[in-house]
């Protein structure tokens, strides 16, 4: 794929969203709950490391990694009580991140279609934006997407590209019925703060921006370029290996969910939501 120069791209018409550590403040939480369990079992607080492979992945894929390098001394159903009791204290308190309210109102009043793709389950989605009707109610009910979704197959979280896919799909759903012009992946822009995610977007074939947490783009520093092109995993997980088999297998077209190259234009590193650059996007900012 060559690099493509912005004014190349066509206007974008859906903005997909993740939701932990780039629209609310939980991805601390979830790292302040887990070191309050580590701490109980004299185990070192979670290292970024270790927290980068944990961001953005379906709960059950998190919790093995996690545990594989955590070691607790505790039943996985002991741990699950504990975490959960923590969660259900801190999750109601979560706010939004700074530039994500005006960022959802504008793109609103300027007719891009919003949908949301989260890794978490309905439990912690309803603990978390309980008091923040305002906020999501940009967000149609049947255009958000959350963790334990029924028509995402088991093992196809992110960074397998489904959950994208099937969020660009709700918006499909509702503009058929429209008599609407349907809005094609490369019509979409993703927002993630996780490498997983982003890793998701590109796979989905969507253009990308990535605003990470400082400590995961510090963990990540000198291969940014590696991450916004989607190849950060280096073909580790099993979804990535599955699309290179099928991609290998032979005839035109199979190489979708290819990851994209560095330097090919599709995605970018914000630092911050705020002031976001809808010109760059063709979105026009009302």
């Amino acid at each position: 794929m060559a690099a493509l120069k912005p004014n190349s791209f066509v206007p974008v018409r859906a903005c997909l969203f993740d939701m932990d550590g780039l629209l609310l403040n939980t991805e601390d939480m979830y790292t302040s709950c887990n070191n309050v369990i580590l701490r109980e079992h004299n185990r070192p607080d979670l290292p970024w490391n270790i927290k980068a492979q944990l961001q953005g992945r379906p709960g059950p894929e998190a919790g093995e990694i996690f545990h594989a390098w955590a070691q607790l001394p505790i039943s996985r159903t002991e741990y699950q009580r504990r975490i959960t009791e923590l969660q259900r204290q801190h999750f109601p308190s979560a706010q939004p991140l700074p530039g994500v309210p005006e960022l959802l109102k504008t793109l609103s009043e300027s007719g891009v279609h919003l949908a949301l793709a989260t890794s978490s389950h309905t439990a912690n989605y309803h603990l978390k934006t309980s008091r923040l009707d305002s906020l999501f109610k940009h967000f149609p009910d049947d255009q958000k997407i959350l963790g334990d979704d029924p028509r995402i197959p088991p093992g196809k979280g992110k960074p397998a590209p489904d959950i994208y896919l099937l969020a660009l799909e709700t918006i499909n759903s509702r503009l058929r019925k429209q008599g609407k012009k349907e809005i094609k992946p490369q019509e979409c822009l993703v927002f993630e703060d996780s490498v997983p995610g982003v890793e998701a977007g590109r796979r989905a074939g969507m253009r990308v921006v990535w605003c990470p947490h400082p400590q995961l783009l510090k963990e990540y520093s000198g291969r940014e370029k590696e991450v916004l092109a989607g190849l950060a995993n280096g073909g580790k997980d099993e979804q990535v290996k599955e699309v290179m088999h099928e991609a290998n297998a032979g005839g035109e077209g199979k190489g979708r969910g290819w990851p994209g190259r560095r330097d090919d234009g599709w995605a970018e590193l914000l630092r911050s939501l705020e002031g976001f650059p809808y010109g760059r996007y063709g979105i026009r900012n009302v």
